[in-house]
């Protein structure tokens, strides 16, 4: 695996940022509570195996999309009316941008992305 990434978002309106498809996006309007979904849909395949049944071939979504880093930490709060949000993650942007698009759609802004160290 590549080395951690932080990468800085914000999200405008937590409690209307949905996903495309309802079965599978962020139901909730809190900042931890989108946190611990984002985490989860990081550390674990079960998101990403959700999304891949639904879609008309499984069989020919690329690969690439499905790593999963056991040790992603996600961080949120609520700051003027918006949510900034942070992850730490070896997964690609790639990777990090699509499983934020099945959670929460377009809804959200990267602003920085930063190496550990």
């Amino acid at each position: 695996m590549s080395q951690a990434q932080r990468y800085y978002l914000t999200v405008a309106n937590l409690a209307t940022a949905r996903g495309p498809d309802a079965d599978l996006s962020f139901q909730g309007s809190s900042p931890q509570g989108f946190a611990d979904a984002l985490q989860e849909a990081l550390r674990k395949p079960i998101l990403f195996d959700r999304w891949k049944t639904r879609q008309p071939d499984p069989d020919d979504v690329d690969p690439s999309l499905a790593p999963v880093d056991a040790n992603a930490t996600v961080t949120a709060e609520l700051k003027d009316l918006h949510t900034n949000v942070e992850v730490v993650t070896t997964l690609t942007h790639f990777v990090l941008r699509h499983r934020l698009f099945i959670l929460i759609g377009p809804h959200w802004q990267l602003h920085d992305v930063a190496a550990v160290r």
